[in-house]
This record gives C-alpha cells, sequence and structure tokens, in this order.
C-alpha cells in the first residue's frame, strides 16, 4: 500500500485547564493567544497596553482536544501520529491514555498508535500543555547551585528548551505562548522512507560533481523492497538507479555529474537547485517516495593568519563573498502566524536590498522549512546559530540528551538546504560567561571537566554540538558562538566574529566612526528608529498618544534606556522636533546614516587583505508592531535605512568620506581643513572600466566651489577596493561654507553609483529652500519619479504605502543629477515626501 496521510488541522476545541468551557480552534497549527482572540477573549497584545492585558494567559496551562475516526488500514499497516513541533510541556493523551510527554517546542514526535486505534470507533486526542512560566521557575529551584545569569527576560528560561524570546526581549514583548504550533496528521503505512539525505561532492575543477543520495527506511511489513533513486535539473531527469534495499533499512546510489550548474548566492550566479526522489517499491508497487532539492556548490570559512590578526569570511565555489545581510528573530511573537508567503516576502526583500546573508538568531526557532527554501531558491546565505541565546545554560543529563535530540532532528531537517553555509553553538553565552566572571580556561581540553564548572554550557557549544554537526552534516562548517574567536575575549578584533555595540548601547560613540570600531567579521550592531507612521497608528489607538514621548510609545520600546540613547544620537545630529512624525523620520534618517557608515566603511575593508569578512546588522524584522533596531517594519515596510544599505551593497560602489571631526569635543569649533577620501567596491569577479567624478557644493547655493575632480579609465579592482583619492585635504580657510562632497561612477555610459558626504553635524545646516523638483509620470504598470534641485538635498524620503515598490528611496540630491525612482503598485494615489527642512505631498 502506498503512504495514506490524513491531516488533523480541523475540528479542535481548546480550553484553560482549569475551567469548564470548551472552545473552538479555528485550526491548527496554532498558539492559544491566536484562539482566544478568535473567540473574543483576548484583545489583540500589539496594540496599545493590550499585552499587559495578556499577561494573564502567561501563567495558565490549556488542553486542546479533538476526536476523529480511525483511518482505513490494510492489514499489517502502521498507524502514526505525527506533531512536527508541540509548545512546549505537553501530555498527549489519545483515548485517555498517555502516549506521549514532551518538553522540548524544537523536536518533532512520532508515535506509533496502531494498538490504540484497533476499534473502528470515534476517537479522542487531547494535548495538555502545562505552563511553561512556572515548570521553567520550578526547575531553577530545583538546582539552586547553578548560576542562572543573563541579559534579557526572566533567567529561568535558560531551564527550558522553548523560544527564549517568548520571555520578552529589548524589541519584543512578554507573550508565552502554547499550542500544537506546527502541524499534526496520522500516516498509515507498511513502509515508509523516514529520511533522504542528498550529499554533494564538488571536485576542485568545478567540472565534476557527485551526489550521494542515502534513503533511511522504516519499513513494518516484510519486503522485498527496492529503491529507485531520480536525479534531475529543470524538470528533466539526468540519471536513475534502482538499488535493492538492505537488510539495515538503507539504500544509498551515488550519481556522476558532469559540468554541474552550481548554486550562487544572488548577485554572483545562478540559483541552480537539483532534485533527488527516491521511490519504495515492494514487489513493483509503489509505497512511499520522497525528494529533496539541493544545490552543488562548495562552501568554506577561510580562517587563515594574516597582518590583521586571523581572517573570517565566506568563499562560495572558489569566490570570496563580502556578506552584507541581516541578522534575523522570528517574524511574529504567534509563530502560526507566518504563512510561507510571509517568509519569501522577507528574503525577497533582502534579495532587493542586495544583501547576501541571513543570520538566524539563537533566541528564536529553527525556522519553517519555507523559510530555507525561500533562501535556497532566491540566494541567501544562511549563518544558522542554535538555540541558546543571552545565558548560562545548565546541563543537567536529561537536559543535555534534550539538546542532543534536538540538535539531530533539526540538523538532519536542514542538512539539503545549499543556504545554509554555518552553524554557530550560540548567541552571546560567552558574552555572558565575561561579564559574569564565569570559568571559561580556553586550554582545558577535557570536555568532562567543563561540566564542573560554573559555565557548564560549554560542553554543549565546544563537544555535543560540533559532534553532531560532524555526523551529521559534515560539510558544514561549525563555529562555536557569536561572538566568538578561538576563545580569546569576545570583543577582539583581530579573530572570529564580533558584536560591535559601542554605537547605541556601551560608550555610544559617534555613529560616524562606526568602521573604526569594527573587527574580522561584524556579526551585529545597529541603531534604533522607529517605525512608519501607518505602523503606529495600527498600536496607537488614542490620538492623543500620538508625540515622541507617550507612555504608549516608549511600552512599544522594549530596549532598556531607549529615551537616553535615541535623545543622544538626535540632539547631537538633527534638529530636534516635537510632531511625531517628524520625530519618526528623523529617528529614520539617524538610523540611515548609522548603516550607512558602517558598512561603507567595512565594505572597502573588504579589500584590505579581507580585514572585514562580512556586516550582518540587527535586525532585519521585527516580531510585533514596535520601536526597534529593524530597518523593516513589522509589516513588511522598508525604513530608510534599508535603502543606504542597498545603496553601499551595490556591485560596484562608490565612496567619499572626509574625516570625522568630533565637533563636541571641539566645543563646536569648525575644522581648520579637512581630509577626504574617494574609493570604489567592487563585487565583480572581474577587472572593469570605470569614471568617477567627484564634485564640491555648496550646500547653501548649491553651486560648485571649486573644479571637479575626474578620473578616467578607472582599472576597478575585481571583488576588492580600488582607492583613487586617499589624501585629498580641504583648506577651510579658503573654502569657509560647508559644503557636500558628491561622488558619481560611470561604467560605460551608465552611471552605477553615487555617494553623498555631508558637513556634519546636520544641525548646524540650514536645510529649507532646497528648490527641489520632483516630476510623477504614470505610466501602465509602473510610475516614475524624476527628481532634481537647485540646491544639496539630504534623505528624500517617498512615504511607504502598502502594495507600492520603491526602486530606491531615502535619497540624497545634488544639482546636475538628475534621479528617477521607478515605482511599482502606485496606480492613482498620492506621493507623500519628505527630506530634512521640508514635508510635501505629489
Amino acid at each position: 500500500m502506498s503512504l495514506i496521510t490524513q491531516p488533523l488541522s480541523t475540528g479542535w476545541f481548546f480550553k484553560d485547564r482549569d475551567a469548564d468551557t470548551w472552545l473552538p480552534v479555528p485550526s491548527v497549527p496554532s498558539v492559544v493567544q491566536q484562539d482566544l482572540i478568535a473567540n473574543q477573549k483576548l484583545e489583540d497584545p500589539f496594540v496599545g497596553f493590550n499585552e499587559l492585558k495578556a499577561r494573564w494567559v502567561n501563567e495558565k496551562s490549556w488542553v486542546y482536544r479533538t476526536t476523529f475516526q480511525k483511518p482505513a488500514t490494510p492489514a499489517g499497516a502502521t498507524i502514526a501520529l505525527v506533531f512536527d513541533g508541540l509548545d512546549t510541556f505537553a501530555t498527549v493523551k489519545l483515548d485517555g491514555q498517555i502516549i506521549l510527554h514532551s518538553d522540548n517546542m524544537f523536536i518533532g514526535h512520532r508515535v506509533d498508535v496502531t494498538t490504540s486505534l484497533e476499534a473502528d470507533s470515534e476517537h479522542t486526542l487531547e494535548v495538555e500543555f502545562d505552563c511553561a512560566l512556572l515548570r521553567a521557575r520550578e526547575l531553577r529551584n530545583q538546582d539552586p547551585g547553578h548560576k542562572w545569569v543573563g541579559f534579557n527576560g526572566d533567567m529561568a528560561r535558560l531551564a527550558v528548551r522553548k523560544a527564549q524570546y517568548h520571555w520578552g526581549w529589548d524589541w519584543g514583548p512578554f507573550l508565552m505562548t502554547a499550542g500544537i504550533w506546527r502541524a499534526v496528521r496520522l500516516e498509515v503505512y507498511t513502509a515508509r522512507i523516514a529520511d533522504l539525505w542528498p550529499q554533494t561532492q564538488l571536485a576542485a575543477h568545478y567540472q565534476t560533481a557527485e551526489v550521494t543520495a542515502v534513503a533511511t527506511l522504516d519499513t513494518v511489513v516484510d519486503g522485498p523492497y527496492t529503491a529507485r533513486f531520480s536525479l534531475g535539473v529543470g524538470g528533466h531527469e539526468i540519471a536513475a538507479q534502482e538499488i535493492p534495499v538492505q537488510e539495515e533499512k538503507t539504500s544509498q546510489v551515488t550519481f556522476r555529474v558532469n559540468h554541474p550548474v552550481l548554486w550562487w548566492p544572488h548577485g554572483y550566479g545562478e540559483q541552480t537547485l537539483y532534485e533527488i526522489t527516491a521511490t519504495l517499491l515492494c514487489n513493483d508497487e509503489v509505497v512511499d517516495h520522497a525528494y529533496k532539492k539541493f544545490g552543488i556548490r562548495n562552501a568554506e570559512l577561510i580562517q587563515r593568519p594574516d597582518k590583521h590578526g586571523k581572517s573570517f569570511f565566506f568563499r562560495v565555489n572558489g569566490m570570496d563573498i563580502f556578506c552584507g545581510g541581516s541578522c534575523w528573530i522570528p517574524a511574529d511573537s504567534l509563530l502560526p502566524a507566518i504563512s510561507a508567503e510571509r517568509y519569501r516576502k522577507w528574503i525577497e526583500l533582502m534579495v532587493a536590498g542586495r544583501q547576501v546573508m541571513i543570520r538566524v538568531w539563537g533566541g528564536g526557532i529553527y525556522e519553517d522549512d519555507s523559510f530555507y527554501e525561500a533562501c535556497d531558491e532566491l540566494g541567501v546565505l544562511v549563518w544558522q546559530d542554535f538555540m541558546f541565546g543571552c545565558g548560562n545554560y545548565p546541563t543537567w543529563p536529561a537536559m543535555l540528551e534534550s539538546v542532543r535530540q534536538e540538535t539531530v532532528y533539526n540538523v538532519r531537517r536542514l542538512r539539503h538546504h545549499p543556504s545554509i553555509v554555518i552553524y554557530v553553538g550560540n548567541n552571546e553565552d560567552y558574552q555572558v560567561q565575561e561579564s559574569e566572571r564565569l570559568t571559561y580556561n580556553y586550554e582545558d581540553k577535557t570536555p568532562d571537566s567543563w561540566l564542573q564548572t560554573d559555565f557548564p554550557a560549554r560542553y554543549i557549544y565546544e563537544k555535543l554540538l560540533p559532534e553532531v554537526v560532524a555526523e551529521h552534516s559534515p560539510s558544514t562548517f561549525y563555529h562555536p558562538g557569536s561572538p566568538w574567536g578561538d576563545g580569546k575575549i569576545s570583543s577582539d578584533p583581530t579573530v572570529g566574529d564580533m558584536h560591535q555595540w559601542n554605537v547605541w548601547h556601551g560608550t555610544q560613540e559617534k555613529y560616524q566612526i562606526f568602521d573604526t570600531l569594527g573587527g574580522r567579521f561584524n556579526s551585529e550592531f545597529g541603531m534604533e528608529s522607529f517605525p512608519h507612521m501607518s505602523t503606529i497608528d495600527y498600536f496607537v489607538e488614542n490620538p492623543e498618544d500620538k508625540y515622541p514621548q507617550s507612555h504608549v510609545l516608549d511600552f512599544h520600546n522594549k530596549a532598556d534606556g531607549h529615551e537616553r540613547r535615541l535623545a543622544t544620537y538626535l540632539v547631537e545630529n538633527l534638529r530636534t522636533a516635537t510632531d511625531l512624525e517628524t520625530y519618526v523620520y528623523l529617528t529614520q534618517v539617524v538610523q540611515a546614516e548609522t548603516m550607512m557608515f558602517g558598512y561603507r566603511g567595512w565594505r572597502r575593508q573588504w579589500g584590505d587583505e579581507r580585514h572585514c569578512g562580512g556586516a550582518l546588522l540587527w535586525q532585519l524584522n521585527d516580531c510585533w508592531p514596535t520601536i526597534s533596531w529593524a530597518i523593516v517594519d513589522y509589516f513588511l515596510k522598508p525604513k530608510p535605512a534599508y535603502y543606504a544599505v542597498k545603496r553601499v551593497l551595490n556591485p560596484i560602489a562608490v565612496g567619499v568620506r572626509r574625516e570625522h571631526h568630533d565637533w563636541s569635543v571641539a566645543h563646536a569649533q569648525p575644522p581648520r581643513a579637512s581630509r577626504y577620501e574617494l574609493w570604489i567596491s567592487s563585487s565583480r569577479a572581474h577587472t572593469v572600466q570605470g569614471r568617477v567624478e567627484l564634485r564640491f557644493l555648496s550646500v547653501n547655493t548649491g553651486q560648485d566651489i571649486r573644479r571637479p575632480i575626474v578620473r578616467d579609465d578607472i582599472a576597478i579592482t575585481a571583488n576588492g577596493t580600488t582607492n583613487i583619492i586617499t589624501d585629498g585635504v580641504i583648506d577651510h580657510f579658503s573654502v569657509p561654507e560647508p559644503h557636500v562632497l558628491a561622488a558619481r561612477l560611470w561604467v560605460g555610459n551608465q552611471i552605477v553609483a553615487r555617494d553623498v558626504d555631508w558637513p556634519q553635524p546636520f544641525k548646524y545646516l540650514n536645510l529649507t529652500g532646497r528648490k527641489l523638483d520632483i516630476q510623477l509620470r504614470r505610466g501602465l504598470s509602473e510610475t516614475f519619479l524624476i527628481i532634481n534641485a537647485r540646491n544639496p538635498v539630504k534623505c528624500l524620503v517617498f512615504e511607504e504605502q502598502d502594495g507600492v515598490q520603491f526602486s530606491d528611496n531615502a535619497m540624497d540630491i545634488v544639482p546636475g543629477d538628475e534621479q528617477i525612482v521607478t515605482v511599482k503598485g502606485l496606480g492613482e494615489q498620492p506621493v507623500k515626501y519628505r527630506h530634512l527642512g521640508k514635508n510635501s505631498v505629489l
């Protein structure tokens, strides 16, 4: 017989364990907050102060129940009840009998229920979810000798294998979910393919590859069984072979592929995906089949000594890749709300923004299959953390066994994805070790001794996890933590990756010097900003609360000290505002400038012996409508910083920068002279010829204050940096008025990149009267905005609207340089825009 699947997605009811009334569940997967909202028992916790009204849910236990008919079951067949995810302390009963206990949200379960379903009558399935918050505190109290320390949330969270951000984070609410958070179903079979693992070995010359497919089988009825393997690409079969199944219930085949079409990150080549299909036959009858899509590629993390210390960068198919990208948190506090379509839209935004790597952060979840599939199909590299974040985790034997099962389950689930290029042990747990002075002797190489220290989780990160990765995904690099570098202090800029938070957190350095603060790979850094007004309108109900420092707005900013930090960066750089729309815009300008200064400088360092291997900003997304470090808000609306990063990550980008003059230290005295630099960054595989122009334009008049510098026939270094001017100087006695440095780069007859360096800080500049001219031309499917200005314009932002896409935004405009923005989805809607000094509507 062929395997039969019966989803159990409807017909569920739920209740508070201590209550009598059952309420209907629209469908599963779901979590209790969604089901309470659907039954009008809970207000949207994302609106106003409703998160506080939802806190009672966190301390309750919940029961879900459904009934179902036994599926048609041939003689000798097995019936399995399959849960892909239970959140978190779950006891499963079938007709009143306990068949499963689960205490790990990250593990799927398969229970043989054949004998339990012998009767053909209706059966009752019940899942009771014990309160994770109270259970966590009980577990913490059972081990008072452990040092329960870390950052963010209740430290009892460290005792529970549940998404850590559910305990509240400095960007997210305190919402403890419970429920059947991933799919549940019945499967009836006599034999099935339990796992299919395609493995690739690409020859050093890239002209041949071996694809080995291993099928692991689960057989109930004796064979004989045969496995037919088919290898295809682009919908066409290119090889096939039938293999008898051995007694060990595995079947394996190796195909040789000549001239394989390689998988590349976007911007470097195509995202070709091969497909391996395994069909299980018994006496020529098909009993099951499985398939996996995979890519043929080679991915390496290059760590080698150099003049800066030890490198840390990625190489794919022999091509060094500067990994400009973002960190990812779960896209919703209520996880089943994230559809496959929504996942794909997030990754499409990354590709449109020229970001090549996403870091799945260790305080969230191992993401849904559709997330990784989108990364595979669209060419975004994945840095995958294991789910340990900001804490000193305990290592009881039961915990270690649960972690091992979790790791095996998820590595086996994810290992075929070509997008995943690194597994990383944790997020900032080594920083917790440092800040709390926990024991860590890197020279001690005896794992059992680590368990006896006050930092026992080292055993997880440096023994358990690497062993699992080596066994189940040996071709994927493993890194013990983020940040981490050969056992050195996590802030060491010469080795490993680092989280650079001395802008915003820490010493709160000027964002203009961000690039001087980086390391070999900057895997976290950021600057807060407000979301768009439409998002604020969603969660701020009362008009009287729509001012910059309102109670509800502060409630939706979970970052410690955000009032002081936002105020510091605003008052240092911009003229302050009291109306909310202007204030929102100003915070977004600061965020965009911060990301630009960091990315632009670090990308330039790529050309200096790979001094900086990549930059992953914190963070791409939000889990609720909020004020945070995200560069795209909860409703997938890009902030200005998104476009600033997009321009810096242009395949060929020009950069111009004058040296930083710290006006606060100099008591606002202007510099006598300014040194400046001009360079080109390229990710192209080959040298190309270009032409660059640098203009010096008065902020006040828009006139050239000196003759432009033009360099023709520049050989732009492949995959590196071409320095054009390194010792330019402007004497401010001869040129006293404020001016911008405006650079343009041509390749052939096309302008491929621009950059504008402004005198700092903006608050000293008069940016009214810019004489901006925007012409709107509507076409059948697109609208074009033709933009000119008589004076330099800073951060021209067109308001983001639902269903509207801008090819560029948050732009600097200078006289004599017309720019055109293509807009999709605008229709007959007006365009609202603003820049520093003005706002208006077209």
